[in-house]
Parts: C-alpha cells; sequence; structure tokens
C-alpha cells in the first residue's frame, strides 16, 4: 500500500502543471489545486499569478493537511485510502466520503450510515466492516460510485463533457490495480 508521499506523488502525476480551461469551473488551477483553495490557503484572494507560481512543496502540504489528515481519509482501510483520497482531491472530502458511506449502506452496513460526507467513528465502522465482508469488491463498488457520479456531473452540466473522458482515465488507473 503506497503512503502519503507516495499517493501526493500520484495525484501530482494525474493533475499536472498549471491550467486555466475555460470550462473547468474551479479556474486557474495548479497540481490541482484551484484558485479558491489556494485563497482559503492563503488567507485572502489569490491571483492567478500566485496560482501559476504555486510551488510543488505548498501543493503537497495542502493536501496533505486539507485532503488527508483533517478529513480523515488516514482513518480508513488502507486498500481504499489511495482512491479516497484522489476523490477527495477531484470532487472534495465531502463527497469522497460520501462515496464511502453510500457503498457501506449498499453492502448492508448496520446501522446504516448518515450520507453526511463526515469520517466520524460510524463511519470508519462501516468502512472496516465492509472491507472486511466484501475485499476488493468495496473498491469496486467505489469506482462505479465514482463513475456514476462522473456522469451526473455531465447530464446535469453538458459543458463538462469535455473531461469525461479523462475523468474515466483516471477510474480505470485505480481499477487495473485491482487485476
Amino acid at each position: 500500500m503506497p503512503n502519503i508521499e507516495q499517493m501526493i506523488d500520484d495525484i501530482l502525476r494525474r493533475e499536472g502543471d498549471f491550467v486555466d480551461h475555460p470550462a473547468d469551473r474551479g479556474g486557474p488551477t495548479k497540481y490541482g489545486i484551484t484558485q479558491k483553495t489556494l485563497s482559503a490557503y492563503l488567507g485572502h484572494a489569490a491571483l492567478r499569478q500566485e496560482v501559476e507560481s504555486l510551488s510543488e512543496e505548498v501543493a503537497r502540504e495542502i493536501y496533505r493537511r486539507n485532503y488527508y489528515i483533517a478529513p480523515k481519509i488516514d482513518q480508513l482501510p488502507l486498500s481504499v485510502q489511495p482512491f479516497v483520497f484522489d476523490c477527495a482531491v477531484n470532487h472534495g472530502p465531502q463527497r469522497a466520503i460520501k462515496f464511502v458511506q453510500n457503498v457501506c449502506n449498499r453492502a448492508g452496513y448496520q446501522p446504516p450510515l448518515s450520507m453526511d460526507g463526515v469520517m466520524g467513528p460510524n463511519t470508519k465502522r462501516g468502512a472496516e466492516w465492509t472491507e472486511e465482508q466484501k475485499g476488493e469488491t468495496f473498491l469496486k463498488a467505489l469506482l462505479e460510485e465514482r463513475r456514476d457520479f462522473y456522469r451526473l456531473i455531465v447530464q446535469t452540466n453538458p459543458s463538462q463533457q469535455v473531461f469525461l473522458n479523462g475523468w474515466m482515465n483516471r477510474v480505470e488507473e485505480f481499477e487495473q490495480e485491482i487485476v
């Protein structure tokens, strides 16, 4: 299982350098860090130039702190941490945890988890139970949750269709690690 630094390496590889695609709702982005995320980190409205000059070191700190430690992704079973961490980066930590909660509920975890997007003790127990009961099917179900979510994004906002193939390739990368 990869450690957090390896997971961040993978995120940086997937996200690439500076981009400012007109259809990207995140606006200017570097290493996957949006202008909004950088603004929250800096404590002021980040300028486009600040996004462009973002250092890899700061991006790593933001990922480690805001997308792994703070949302408690580190408390999930090791087998799903890299995927859920990637989801947290791509969709926000709350959505990533909701993926986990939904899969646990569909797997039959009792009592059903609240779909609040918070990694509390019940969600931790639910994830551990689901991994124990379902093995690698847990990760496969998470992959399908994400695919469905991407399709819903495009259905709701067709301007996002331009990103769908790349998003699906991102899921496929995790699926290839199972086989």
